[in-house]
């Protein structure tokens, strides 16, 4: 089972973890989430978790005190962690990233706020032999905090763990599945259902055929378009 932390300022924020896929996921106990408050390991009156910046600059930096003690609060030394640092600086996230953290055991998710997180924090976990730190980027723009990141991050690696879809065989033909050598594969091609006309659009003939091997030709044909649009863009 894989073993979820995600810390954040907004715990709240995060309840939409337990719908859908990711809820049965954790009712078949293929995966286990846990939300916790940053704000609880704070003494002061205002439970303040950030400050003025080292060198000037605008905004706040979160305090690497608080960060620390949640950290670990929630971690073993003899457990192999990934701490995955939300960051808009970080390692762009791909379909290969979810496939390598969808093999992990325990995973805690740092969901940052304001200026980001002091960088001492994955500076001091990454010195620590049975952790492996991750700045991880989901795109080129910039997000209010780190929560809706871990939610993109944690849907894409959990339907990766065998048993989470119902059917296995929905991962084959998706837009950047994996080959069994880790190349990303094409975008999917486009998908149709009943009527086969709608407001005047037909479904292409070829789907409606009942020949195999020409809908496979048709699909791939679709697929390389696409991914090669994709590309020109």
């Amino acid at each position: 089972m894989l073993q979820i932390d995600l810390i954040s300022i907004f715990p709240e924020y995060l309840a939409p973890l337990k719908l859908s896929l990711l809820g049965k996921a954790q009712d078949k106990q293929l995966l286990s989430i846990n939300i916790h408050d940053l704000r609880d390991q704070t003494a002061d009156v205002h439970h303040s978790v950030d400050d003025t910046p080292y060198g000037g600059g605008a905004g706040m930096v979160m305090s690497p005190v608080a960060w620390g003690d949640a950290i670990d609060q929630i971690t073993k030394d003899d457990e192999i962690v990934d701490l995955i640092i939300l960051t808009p600086a970080g390692r762009k996230f791909t379909q290969k990233i979810a496939l390598e953290f969808s093999k992990s055991k325990h995973i805690i998710f740092a969901c940052g706020r304001y200026e980001g997180i002091d960088a001492r924090v994955g500076q001091y976990y990454a010195d620590k032999a049975n952790f492996r730190v991750h700045e991880i980027s989901i795109g080129d723009y910039v997000l209010g905090g780190g929560e809706v990141a871990a939610m993109v991050i944690i849907e894409a690696t959990a339907r990766l763990i065998p048993g989470v879809l119902g059917n296995p065989d929905s991962l084959k033909e998706e837009s950047h599945s994996i080959t069994g050598d880790g190349e990303d594969l094409l975008v999917e091609y486009p998908n149709y259902t009943k009527p086969a006309n709608w407001r005047g659009l037909e479904v292409p003939q070829v789907l409606l055929s009942g020949n195999h091997g020409e809908i496979a030709k048709w699909r791939k044909a679709q697929a390389e378009r696409r991914t090669r649009e994709l590309g020109s863009e």
